[in-house]
């Protein structure tokens, strides 16, 4: 029986010049350079002088840039004003979304609110004034759940009134409060979408 040491069955050694003793050799001499490469510390990054003579960095090498669509516009910011909307109304969209508003916020206090969203195949979402209380006035209106930590915020932009929704998954059946959107109100019309 032949034992292990001399290569016999069963045995690990092999003989020198072999096809696999030599590609273990360069393995090992790389193995061996990448763990002394690993090991070597990066040289540290040239200090600043910190003398009167000292150059100081240029305070304006990163200015804003105005974006190329914004340029030559006479933008000018939103005013912060007491929002004021009265609606009841309804809206469908093409994917079958339906939902119903019923809401009155007078100088930026909610008097009533009520909004019933359902999501076609989804589920649906219901919120009503008695589960939240008004947070903030301006410049958005705010209320907020304290026992789901849903938010709704309301704020006039343009013509149009939004109402949006944030973190009302507790509010909502199924997966609806993920395809969740705005309700938009022009408050002319009273007319929501």
């Amino acid at each position: 029986m032949a034992s292990p040491a001399s290569g016999g069955a069963g045995g690990l050694k092999r003989a020198r010049g072999t096809p696999m003793a030599k590609g273990a050799g360069v393995w090992a001499v790389l193995a061996a350079a990448l763990l002394a490469a690993a090991c070597a510390t990066p040289p540290q990054p040239p200090q600043a002088e910190s003398g009167p003579g000292a150059a100081e960095p240029a305070a304006d090498a990163f200015t804003s840039q105005p974006l190329r669509h914004l340029r030559g516009r006479k933008l000018k910011p939103m005013p912060v004003e007491a929002l004021n909307v009265k609606t009841r109304c309804s809206f469908r969209d093409e994917l079958g979304t339906r939902g119903k508003l019923d809401l009155h916020v007078s100088e930026a206090v909610v008097k009533r609110f009520s909004a019933d969203v359902n999501i076609a195949k989804r589920g649906s979402c219901r919120f009503d004034l008695k589960s939240f209380t008004q947070a903030e006035k301006l410049p958005a209106v705010l209320l907020a759940d304290e026992a789901s930590g849903c938010t709704v915020r309301m704020w006039q932009q343009d013509k149009g009134v939004t109402v949006a929704f944030n973190g009302c998954a507790a509010q909502c059946s199924g997966d609806a409060f993920s395809y969740l959107w705005p309700i938009l109100v022009e408050p002319g019309s009273g007319r929501c979408f």
